[in-house]
């Protein structure tokens, strides 16, 4: 769920960004039926998420839900650090959240046939709402957990979650300051090994 995150750590490559985007939705060798570029996207989003879970920061972060949310901490922790990130946008890039969702959005109109099909019925709630914008703030956050609440048939009770993130703030918001420098410098890392293994 953290689809900021993983836009942003694709680079400038369109495709590469098309294959993170929808990498949730496609299992096992099945990247191999996309062209060569959103394979790497793929992958990429594989290695970021492996990497993340596996990460002391984040699970810190996950233990501080865990009592309440259980295995959905893991998730609610990806759309927090999310908020995180468009809050604080301007350190981490030259350009306006505003125009680099809406650059996003074009790139997901202009390679709608290469979207799986939830991804398909996803995307202009994506747009309409803009989400990615309206991560900034608490109410947009909000918003994604009520989402994901129902996705859930209002078992996890992520909509309760930004109580946690008004409580912690500072707390998440540290944990998430230093686990996305060693994440960036990760995926900077990580993506030309996997350009050489898939060319």
């Amino acid at each position: 769920m953290n689809f900021l995150a993983h836009i942003y750590l694709s680079g400038n490559n369109e495709m590469v960004t098309i294959g993170n985007f929808i990498a949730d939705s496609i299992k096992g060798k099945q990247y191999l039926d996309y062209p060569k570029e959103v394979q790497i996207g793929i992958l990429l989003h594989r290695e970021i998420d492996t990497f993340t879970d596996a990460h002391p920061i984040v699970r810190q972060s996950s233990k501080r839900l865990h009592a309440k949310y259980s295995h959905y901490s893991g998730v609610i922790v990806d759309i927090l650090y999310d908020h995180f990130l468009a809050k604080n946008w301007s350190d981490y890039s030259a350009v306006p959240l505003k125009q680099f969702t809406a650059n996003f959005y074009q790139i997901m109109e202009e390679n709608f046939d290469w979207l799986p099909a939830n991804t398909q019925r996803m995307v202009p709630f994506m747009k309409a709402e803009d989400w990615l914008l309206n991560y900034a703030q608490i109410e947009g956050i909000q918003n994604v957990l009520n989402g994901m609440n129902r996705r859930t048939n209002y078992k996890s009770g992520m909509h309760q979650a930004t109580n946690e993130l008004r409580q912690f703030y500072y707390d998440f918001e540290s944990e998430f300051t230093h686990f996305f420098t060693e994440l960036i410098n990760f995926s900077k890392t990580k993506l030309p090994e996997i350009e050489s293994k898939i060319s």
